[in-house]
């Protein structure tokens, strides 16, 4: 009998895992963390040394004491609605406006020619005080606050929209019309993606003109509203009511531009990046 040779099957080691790389924060958020701390810092110092009394400068644990009552009753949600629904609609109107009205006056040159000088002069012209005619046509309530939000909000939109389409690379559109696109595809291809950042840009404009105009508007007859809480607030002489208050539109601000910077990174993305 031939000897049976026994075959052994060669042992594996086992995969090693790679190490795992930390995530380090961008210098970005650090030093703009940083930058919010030492400001909080120095406020909090200057308000415990009383250079100035608590009822002109309150410090920032009087503003989260305010905070907490504020939260803490009922008659806060009623301002936050009302605020939020007079932004909401303000800034969802002016963005179906100024989109259309911007990519139009950008796209077609004739037509810039002939609302330039309208949008120019409206837009040099102060709207808020445009305030008072609207309450007169619009009444006190809540129609004629959403149009001071519009006012002050479609502007940048449609001014950045239009530059954005204005601003495109001619050798791109020339180099597409020679591959035989046609005028809706060129529109649809170069100039919308193009355009984005232009887009985005004024529309984190519009968020901080729309604030303002919140703000201005509630200031005009409101019953509810931040705006109407911080003018009250500063009548009663309650200041870390009233910088509660600026730190709601603050904050709001932030996080609508933050959400503003995401969608602008995610129809962006082809870009070439430095």
């Amino acid at each position: 009998m031939a000897p049976v040779l026994e075959t052994t099957t060669p042992v594996r080691p086992a995969p090693t895992r790679a190490p795992r790389k930390r995530r380090r924060l961008h210098p970005q958020y650090v030093y703009g963390t940083g930058a919010v701390i030492a400001v909080l810092v120095v406020w909090q110092v200057v308000a415990a040394l009383r250079i100035k009394p608590a009822i002109v400068l309150p410090g920032p644990f009087d503003v989260v004491l305010a905070f907490q009552q504020l939260f803490s009753s009922a008659r806060i949600w009623p301002d936050l609605a009302t605020s939020g629904k007079e932004l909401l609609y303000g800034l969802v109107i002016a963005t179906l406006v100024g989109l259309p009205v911007g990519l139009a006056i950008g796209w077609y040159t004739r037509l810039a020619y002939a609302l330039n000088p309208l949008i120019t002069f409206l837009y040099a012209t102060p709207r808020i005080a445009l305030t008072p005619l609207l309450i007169i046509w619009l009444g006190i309530g809540d129609a004629s606050k959403i149009a001071i939000v519009f006012l002050m909000a479609v502007f940048p939109i449609v001014i950045n929209t239009a530059s954005g389409v204005q601003n495109l690379d001619p050798a791109v559109l020339r180099v597409a019309r020679c591959f035989g696109a046609g005028h809706l595809q060129i529109f649809r291809t170069i100039a919308l993606p193009g355009s984005v950042p232009f887009i985005i840009s004024g529309l984190r404009l519009a968020v901080g003109q729309a604030l303002i105009g919140v703000f201005v508007a509630e200031l005009s007859g409101a019953t509810h509203g931040v705006g109407m809480l911080m003018n009250t607030a500063g009548q009663q002489f309650q200041t870390s009511v009233v910088f509660a208050g600026l730190f709601i539109f603050a904050i709001t601000g932030v996080v609508l531009t933050s959400l503003l910077r995401r969608v602008e990174k995610r129809f962006a993305a082809w870009r070439p990046h430095p």
